[in-house]
This record gives C-alpha cells, sequence and structure tokens, in this order.
C-alpha cells in the first residue's frame, strides 16, 4: 500500500475547518447555556415540531444514544417536551417549550453571527462552489462507506 502525506489529505483539511466551525459555534453558544449537540437539537426541533429522537439523531449527526442523553439533559431543563406519538406510542414526539423557544432564539442568534461571518469570508459564487465540493465529497464518502 503506497503512503499518502498528510498535507496530501483532503480529510484533514475538512476535519479542521469542521473543528474551527465548531470550536467557533460552542464559543458563541456558551452564554447561552448550550452546548453545540443541544443547539442542533433545539434547532432541527424548532423547524419540525413532534420529530422524533431517532429522526433527531440522523439530523444533528449524532448516535441515537447521545441524542437520547442531549434530549434528557434538555427536557430535565424544561426547554422541551416529549410526548408519545399519537399511533406509535412507543415514538415520543419532541417539542420546546416557551422556554425553550427562548433559548433556542437566543441561541440561534449567537450562531447565525458565526455562520454570517463565515459567508461574508467568501464571494455568492465561492460560496455556492464550495457548498457544491463539499456535497460531492458526502456523496462519494457516502457510496465507498462499508456496509
Amino acid at each position: 500500500m503506497t503512503s499518502m502525506p498528510v498535507s496530501e489529505r483532503l480529510g484533514s483539511s475538512i476535519k479542521r475547518a469542521e473543528q474551527a466551525l465548531n470550536g467557533a459555534k460552542h464559543a458563541a453558544l456558551k452564554p447561552a447555556g448550550l452546548t453545540v449537540p443541544q443547539y442542533a437539537a433545539l434547532l432541527y426541533s424548532s423547524e419540525r415540531p413532534g420529530i422524533s429522537a431517532a429522526a433527531l439523531a440522523r439530523a444533528c449527526g449524532v448516535t441515537p444514544p447521545t441524542m437520547n442523553t442531549v434530549l434528557k439533559n434538555l427536557q430535565e431543563r424544561g426547554l422541551i417536551e416529549r410526548t408519545p406519538h399519537e399511533w406509535h406510542k412507543n415514538v415520543l414526539e419532541t417539542r420546546l417549550t416557551d422556554e425553550g423557544r427562548a433559548v433556542m432564539e437566543n441561541a440561534d442568534a449567537r450562531a447565525v453571527r458565526v455562520e454570517r461571518a463565515l459567508a461574508a469570508e467568501f464571494t455568492d459564487e465561492e460560496r455556492a462552489t464550495l457548498v457544491g465540493l463539499l456535497a460531492r465529497c458526502a456523496a462519494l464518502l457516502d457510496s465507498v462507506r462499508p456496509d
């Protein structure tokens, strides 16, 4: 097998950008009292009221056990409520409480500042190119992942 220098590995650059983004969002969300996964769970729950823990885990890119821990913490803080689905009693639907919506809106304003600063670093054309390139990366990596 041929070795590949780290400098040629795209994965290292992608990982570094992801770590920098998470670090910036972590710092931005800290005053709102949320972690990045908690914020993501609140954000997706606000957009899709009644979303299940499994769907939230997929949307947030975490494992179901991790999402269950995140949801447990948010529920203990009174930021979400989880109720049985009307037809599927073993599925719990997640909805924000009024307090959860207020916390999410505060956190979202902070996260949006990070996203806007990142977007402002690129021209419209560069952003479109970057989004397209990252989508190609994700599609290729999904297609070659062993089952």
